[in-house]
């Protein structure tokens, strides 16, 4: 199993250290990282630079792409990879920590059979101080997300293989065939498609071999949180019911 992690960057000079310093500290170091600058304006593409020059294990790469969008750059991202020989591809985004286990139990899923994987998401606790209703809303927010989703009529087909399933872009995991067989991510911008959903609806015209694993955990940022508000943030998740008037919060 090649196995290649995409982290897309859009000005995460802060917060890409973190996660590139927790992809470095995985009990499992067999894969690679590929970190794709999307425009950054800031100093993102030099801090990774300067941690994969004093980190040589994982192996890491930085690739540009110019057109602003999470999936065009995870499309690049996982494009790029796969033209590199990797047979396996996750993702995480820049502002997320992936659990130390990570790697390790997204190969253990493609080992039982599984061809596209995903997994608990949680709060951050080390960006600041959370509130204690912070670290009770993010899984809510994203339980009622997973349930409503269930329900969204483009998520009904008499033609998938499967039932939906929630898989977030931050957290899975998928074969290079399937992503080539299912056409990817749709090569867009957060505010216009969620592009996970997308690909996850994609896959289930393909496979039923995909599922959620408890093991395989990643810590996400509640800055969107923090700074939308609970029903904003979930009309946000909801197709976009909210739409801000800043996108990237920083």
């Amino acid at each position: 199993m090649d196995l290649w992690v995409v982290v897309p960057a859009y000005n995460e000079e802060r917060s890409i250290g973190a996660t590139l310093r927790r992809l470095a500290e995985q009990t499992d170091p067999g894969f690679t990282v590929v970190v794709v600058d999307n425009a950054s304006t800031d100093r993102t593409a030099e801090v990774v630079r300067d941690f994969a020059a004093a980190h040589p294990k994982p192996g890491i790469r930085i690739v540009h792409e110019p057109e602003k969008g999470t999936g065009a750059a995870a499309d690049t991202g996982v494009r790029h990879a796969i033209s590199a020989g990797a047979t396996h591809v996750a993702r995480t985004d820049a502002d997320c920590l992936p659990g130390p286990g990570w790697v390790s139990a997204v190969k253990r899923a493609f080992d039982d059979g599984l061809d596209m994987v995903s997994g608990p998401l949680r709060p951050r606790t080390d960006e600041f101080p959370l509130r204690f209703w912070e670290r009770r809303l993010l899984p809510s927010v994203i339980s009622v997300a997973a349930l409503f989703g269930r329900f969204r009529p483009g998520n009904q087909d008499p033609l998938f293989l499967g039932p939906y399933v929630m898989m977030p872009g931050c957290n899975v995991a998928i074969t290079a065939d399937l992503y080539e067989r299912s056409g990817g991510f749709p090569r867009t911008r957060i505010e216009d498609v969620h592009e996970d959903r997308a690909l996850v609806n994609r896959v289930r015209y393909l496979t039923d071999r995909y599922g959620l694993r408890p093991d395989v955990v990643v810590y996400g940022s509640v800055r969107r949180l923090r700074a939308f508000g609970l029903v904003r943030t979930l009309g946000w998740y909801a197709d976009h019911r909210y739409r801000p008037p800043i996108v990237d919060i920083r």
